[in-house]
């Protein structure tokens, strides 16, 4: 399943609605690094909200493309993490790295505009 990818001002958003497979994350990746380097966006705006598992690949997956995206000159914020999610993250020594994350789209917006200015 292809995740959309949305323009926002100076953001790119892309709202994962499903569970996506190995292969979708790495198109997905690799769409929103293009996405950056095609409309200059300064940030990137990942919701998972509807996912209610993150395991070691989509982790892995969301921390490289964050790191892939700074390189690009963007910052990236994770949006929606549901709770149980969170805490199975965090039991199973999953981490994110210094990836920027917020309750809702509001407040990663809020962020991404003082991070990017």
């Amino acid at each position: 399943m292809r995740v959309p990818i949305l323009k926002q001002g100076d953001y790119v958003i892309a709202s994962i609605q499903s569970a996506l497979t190995d292969d979708d994350l790495l198109h997905l990746r690799d769409g929103l690094t293009s996405h950056v380097g095609q409309y200059r966006s300064k940030g990137v705006i990942v919701d998972v909200t509807a996912l209610d598992v993150m395991d070691s690949f989509a982790t892995r997956t969301v921390r490289d493309l964050a790191q892939t995206v700074r390189l690009r000159g963007a910052k990236t914020i994770i949006v929606g993490i549901q709770p149980e999610v969170a805490f199975a993250m965090v039991q199973l020594g999953f981490e994110l790295g210094d990836v920027g994350t917020a309750l809702d789209l509001e407040e990663a917006l809020e962020w991404l505009h003082h991070e990017c200015r």
